[in-house]
C-alpha cells in the first residue's frame, strides 16, 4: 500500500505539470481586462486581488535591516546562518516574583526599566549596559532562574511567483497528501480552534472573517490582531479558508476556527518573549493546535518554556524548519514538544530552500502554495511556512475525528501515516514522510485516548 500511495503521488504531479505545460488553463477567448474564465467556464476577477510578493527579496530585506539596524546584534552559528537580539535588553526569570524594592534596585544598577512582564519574567533595558553585561550582572544576583538576550524570530518564507493558475480551482497541494479522501472521514468541527502566533489575520477577508474566533494582539492589547503584513493570513488561508462557498481557495478543515495571534508585526518578525506570550494567551483561551510558521537558530528558554506548558496543556504544536537550506537546528521548531515540518514541491523531493536534518519530524507542500494574503487579496507563496499550516491543518482534522485524543497521540499518528519518501524510514530531509490526511483521519477515528498526567509549569498561573 506504501507503494501505491507513492507511485499515485508522482501520478499526480506528472499531470499537473503536464496541465500548466500544456495550457489546460488557458482560454484562448477575449477576456475583461483584470478577469480570467477557469475551467467551469465562470468568468473570475483575479489580477485585482492577487498579491504580486517576491518572498525572497522580502525575506532578504528583513534579514538585511536586522544585519544593519542599530540596537540589534548578531550571532553567527556559521558562516551562513545568524541569529538577532536587541542590544541594551535582557530577558530575565526570577526564581521568586520580585518585590517592588528589588525591581527598584535592578533598574537603578543599570541605570534602565522594565519594558515589558510576564508574571516571574522581565525585559529590562539599560542605558549604559550591552546585553552581555547585563547577563553577567543579572547571574551574580540571587533570585534569578536564568538570564538571556531578548531575541528576535522571523518569519520562515520562502520565494514564489504569483500565478493564476494556482487559483481557487487548482490548488495542487491538497491531492497530493489525500485531503479529498480524508473528508469523506472528517471534515473539521467548529470546536476545533487552531491559533495561528504569526502576524495577524486579515480579520475582514472575505474567505476568512466567518472562520475567526477572539484573538490578541501581543504587540498592542489595545488592538485587534488585524495582518499588516499578509504572511499570518496566508497561513490562515491554508489551514481554514471557508470551503465550498464560491470564492477564493478551499482549506483544510471546513469548519474548524482560527484564533489569530499578532506577536510579529508589519515588518514580518517579534521576540521570543511576544511568541512566548501569544503562545500562552492561546493555550490558555481555548487553542487546540498551535501553528508557528516562524523560527531563529538561537534557543530561548522563555520560548521553550511556552512550548512546554502548551504541550503539557495537551496542546499540538507545529512549526516550520526554516527556508535557508540549512542543517542548522531552528527553534522552535526543534524542541521535542513541536512537530518540525519541512517543504517539498510537486515532484515530491525536498524544496531546495527547505532546511533539514535530525530534528525534522514531517513533510509538507510547500512550494507555490496558494491561500489568501492581506488587504482581501490571494497570493502563491513558497517557504516552510506554507508547509506548516498543511500539518497544523492535519492536527485539527484529527482532532475532529477523535476529540479525546491527547497530543501525544495526535503527533504519532500524523508520523506513522506519513508517505515514506527519500531514505527507508525517517531522513533528515523529510522525517517520517509526507503527510497523509486520508491515511491519518483512518487511523485516527480508530485509536483509543490515553490517560497522561499534566504538570504545573511556570505559565499555570495565567489559566
Amino acid at each position: 500500500m506504501r507503494k501505491t500511495r507513492v507511485i499515485f503521488l508522482g501520478s499526480a504531479l506528472i499531470v499537473l505539470l503536464a496541465l500548466t505545460a500544456g495550457g489546460a488553463f488557458r482560454n484562448d477567448g477575449k477576456e475583461e481586462p483584470g478577469s480570467r474564465i477557469h475551467s467551469s467556464g465562470q468568468q473570475v476577477m483575479m489580477s485585482q486581488s492577487m498579491a504580486n510578493v517576491n518572498n525572497v527579496k522580502m525575506g532578504e530585506k528583513i534579514k538585511n535591516q536586522l544585519d544593519t539596524q542599530g540596537e540589534v546584534t548578531l550571532i553567527f552559528h556559521n558562516k551562513k546562518d545568524t541569529s538577532h537580539y536587541y542590544d541594551h535588553e535582557a530577558t530575565v526569570d526570577f526564581v521568586k516574583e520580585p518585590s517592588v524594592e528589588e525591581i527598584d534596585e535592578i533598574t537603578r544598577d543599570i541605570k534602565g526599566w522594565v519594558i515589558k512582564h510576564l508574571n516571574s519574567i522581565y525585559i529590562f533595558r539599560s542605558t549604559v549596559m550591552e546585553t552581555p553585561e547585563m547577563i553577567e550582572y543579572f547571574n551574580q544576583r540571587k533570585n534569578i532562574e536564568y538570564s538571556e538576550p531578548n531575541f528576535i524570530l522571523m518569519q520562515n518564507e520562502a520565494n514564489g511567483p504569483n500565478d493564476l493558475l494556482y487559483q481557487e480551482n487548482y490548488q495542487w497541494n491538497l491531492p497530493v497528501i489525500g485531503t479529498e479522501q480524508g473528508w469523506s472521514v472528517t471534515r473539521g468541527t467548529e470546536d476545533i480552534e487552531i491559533a495561528i502566533v504569526d502576524t495577524g489575520v486579515d480579520l475582514d477577508h472575505p474567505d476568512l472573517r466567518n472562520r475567526l474566533v477572539k484573538g490578541y494582539n501581543v504587540i498592542n492589547d489595545k488592538a485587534e490582531p488585524d495582518d499588516d503584513n499578509g504572511h499570518g493570513t496566508h497561513v490562515a488561508g491554508i489551514i481554514a479558508s471557508e470551503t465550498n462557498n464560491n470564492e477564493g481557495v478551499a482549506g483544510m478543515t471546513w469548519f474548524s476556527k482560527i484564533m489569530p495571534i499578532k506577536a510579529m508585526g508589519a515588518k514580518g518578525y517579534g521576540t521570543t518573549f511576544d511568541i512566548a506570550k501569544g503562545i500562552v494567551w492561546a493555550v490558555d483561551h481555548g487553542a487546540d493546535v498551535i501553528n508557528l510558521s516562524l523560527g531563529n537558530y538561537q534557543p530561548s528558554k522563555v520560548l521553550e518554556e511556552a512550548v512546554r506548558y502548551a504541550f503539557e496543556k495537551d496542546v499540538v504544536m507545529v512549526s516550520a524548519a526554516g527556508n535557508d537550506g540549512s542543517n542548522q537546528p531552528t527553534y522552535p521548531s526543534a524542541y521535542p514538544e513541536v512537530l518540525s515540518v519541512a517543504a517539498v514541491d510537486y515532484n515530491g523531493n525536498r524544496a531546495s530552500f527547505s532546511n533539514y536534518g535530525e530534528y525534522i519530524d514531517i513533510a509538507a507542500p510547500g512550494v507555490y502554495i496558494p491561500s489568501t494574503y492581506y488587504n482581501k487579496q490571494y497570493a502563491a507563496l513558497s517557504g516552510t511556512s506554507m508547509a506548516a499550516p498543511h500539518v497544523a491543518g492535519l492536527a485539527a482534522l484529527i482532532k475532529s475525528a477523535n476529540p479525546e485524543l491527547k497530543s501525544s497521540q495526535v503527533i504519532k499518528i500524523i508520523k506513522n501515516s506519513a508517505i515514506d519518501l527519500g531514505e527507508q524510514g525517517k531522513d533528515i530531509d523529510y522525517g517520517n514522510g509526507l503527510i497523509d490526511v486520508n491515511s491519518a483521519l483512518q487511523e485516527a477515528s480508530k485509536e483509543q485516548p490515553t490517560d497522561s498526567k499534566q504538570e504545573k509549569t511556570l505559565f499555570d498561573w495565567l489559566r
